[in-house]
């Protein structure tokens, strides 16, 4: 299996059974009436899914990495009285950023941009990002200090976890 084929079964698998076997795919789809195109186009998109998580399911744990992310968080900028809490507050903040990352690794990032051109010059061009998932499993790997007013959080969910998810995907399917 090439590493682009990995990746991708890895990421169909990881949002279909971290959210709970709840929804294959969410597919945004305009239908024009009486277009059989747009229908053949998005069912032949839904059998590649269906395919795709086969293929997932019978894969081995030991085939998909351990996933990795890291949050960083400031102490200084976080609310709190004492500087014990404003630590405390950003380690719970470096936490949530790593939480992000992993939501962005399994589930993806749904991008959102508009251009405005005018006379052929761009007039304004705006984008924004939205990572929205469930993430279960993920292990603190360590909390450090880096540098005298940052923390950093590393947070993985490894083989076997991954393992156990499939195990219960499979039981659900």
């Amino acid at each position: 299996m090439n590493n682009l084929f990995k990746t991708s079964l890895i990421a169909v698998f990881m949002t279909s059974a971290l959210s709970g076997c709840n929804h294959m795919t969410s597919t945004k789809s305009t239908f024009v009436t009486g277009s059989g195109q747009e229908m053949a186009i998005m069912e032949a998109s839904q059998t590649q899914s269906v395919v795709t998580l086969k293929d997932v399911l019978d894969a081995e744990a030991g085939d998909i990495p351990t996933l990795t992310a890291i949050g960083y968080a400031v102490t200084s900028s976080q609310p709190g009285r004492s500087e014990a809490q404003k630590r405390l507050m950003a380690i719970r903040s470096a936490r949530m950023a790593a939480m992000r990352d992993l939501a962005e690794q399994i589930h993806g990032l749904q991008v959102d941009s508009s251009t405005t051109v005018i006379d052929l010059m761009v007039q304004n061009d705006t984008f924004r990002g939205v990572v929205s998932g469930t993430i279960r499993g993920a292990r603190t790997v360590r909390i450090n200090p880096t540098g005298s007013d940052t923390y950093e959080v590393v947070l993985e969910i490894d083989r076997e976890m991954i393992g156990y998810l499939l195990s219960t995907a499979r039981q659900s399917v």
